[in-house]
């Protein structure tokens, strides 16, 4: 029987997420068979004690910052225990949400126009014309993004609480419809596993939209163009491989149909810790692809490496 530490929440703004998807991988993994441990990581310490034990894979639910920006996926590459999810190089690329820009635009993926610029640059009006949107650099789960429409929604985020530093990053608004893409696998073997469409009930997809049941609507397959749907797919997919990302990857797009279909397709940025609780997405649509929910925790357990000395690649 496998040994598995599984990670579960942490210190990020998303803490409460992980706990739910950790509990609900636990769930599914023990029901699999494995022997599982679950630990709530809140220090380098706890890490050290919880990897005493020697479990044969480490299962990462962590989510958020210090999770799944390449900082913990160090300290087990160190450790030289396999665990689940994109190593240290494709999480840190793809949280620095800049830099994966970069790399999606070298790539010649779609991308929104946009780039870095201080916050109160943007206040002032000297970054983008209105409608823009503003989000941190190294956030998930849209904790911290701002949708700019008009005037009033640039005065109102003036007055606004603003906790993440004060470069920030700005890209142009694109109208439409909110998808999203599941990718299983690495380099050559991974896949696509369907396009999901998210309508949201208040107009944006927020991190209360995300996990509040009710909220949002999701329709698994996306009721888009063919074309469309096509390249979504090939967009993810694409993403995925240009950071080099394994496990499982969540990207998020906009499909701008303002004009009619098929319409255009824009990369946002790539998930690679997307949510395992029982509103989150990459579930629903492997459950669409026909892969059930413990097949899929089971599936990222058994394709677990680690990057340093030695190390393996899942085929």
């Amino acid at each position: 029987m496998k040994k598995v530490l599984l990670l579960k929440g942490g210190l990020s703004s998303e803490r409460e997420v992980s706990l739910v998807s950790g509990r609900e991988c636990a769930k599914a993994l023990r029901a699999k068979g494995y022997d599982v441990t679950e630990h709530d990581l809140v220090s380098l310490e706890g890490l050290t004690q919880a990897l005493a034990a020697k479990p044969d894979v480490v299962f990462n639910a962590l989510h958020g910052r210090w999770a799944e920006d390449g900082t913990i996926q160090g300290a087990l590459d160190l450790a030289r225990v396999p665990y689940t999810h994109s190593g240290l190089l494709a999480s840190a690329l793809a949280m620095d949400k800049p830099v994966a820009r970069d790399v999606f635009a070298g790539r010649k993926l779609p991308v929104a126009e946009g780039g870095v610029f201080k916050r109160a640059d943007v206040l002032a009006g000297r970054a983008m014309p209105i409608p823009f949107v503003m989000k941190p650099s190294n956030e998930g789960s849209s904790v911290g993004v701002k949708i700019v429409l008009e005037q009033a929604d640039l005065d109102a985020l003036a007055k606004s609480p603003w906790p993440f530093g004060e470069e920030v990053l700005v890209e142009a608004y694109v109208p439409g419809r909110e998808l999203t893409v599941a990718v299983m696998g690495f380099n050559g073997a991974a896949r696509a596993l369907g396009v999901l469409e998210i309508r949201p009930n208040n107009g944006f997809y927020d991190y209360e939209a995300k996990y509040t049941d009710g909220k949002a609507i999701h329709l698994c397959p996306a009721p888009v163009h063919k074309t469309a749907y096509d390249e979504a797919m090939r967009v993810a997919l694409e993403a995925h491989r240009a950071l080099g990302c394994r496990g499982v990857s969540r990207a998020d797009l906009r499909y701008d149909d303002t004009r009619g279909e098929p319409g255009r397709i824009v990369l946002l940025e790539v998930n690679t810790q997307p949510g395992m609780t029982p509103l989150s997405l990459v579930p629903e649509i492997a459950a669409a692809a026909g892969i059930a929910f413990g097949d899929l925790c089971a599936w990222l357990v058994e394709n677990a490496v680690h990057d340093g000395p030695k190390a393996g690649r899942p085929v």
